[in-house]
């Protein structure tokens, strides 16, 4: 969840994998970050298209993304659970 915008966690992993790939990319070749977009991806899901029209879109997808990281787990990821650590 970003704001009122609620999406399937198994998209938000899939679109951090997206952001993740891109990254991965020989740095010569790769888009500089500031201009890269998943909404440029043919695999971004569905649900996220709506997002890439709004002026804010860089930010919500950057905050999902670290919603997403490896090392949080589901629960302690959503901002709104507490006594996780």
């Amino acid at each position: 969840q970003d704001g009122d915008l609620k999406f399937p966690l198994e998209s938000v992993k899939k679109l951090k994998e997206l952001m993740d790939g891109n990254r991965q990319v020989n740095p010569r070749m790769m888009v500089p970050k500031a201009s890269y977009s998943p909404c440029q991806e043919k695999h971004l899901p569905e649900e996220f298209r709506p997002v890439c029209k709004r002026e804010d879109a860089d930010m919500i997808f950057r905050r999902l993304s670290l919603a997403a990281e490896d090392d949080l787990c589901e629960i302690c990821a959503n901002a709104a659970c507490a006594g996780c650590f």
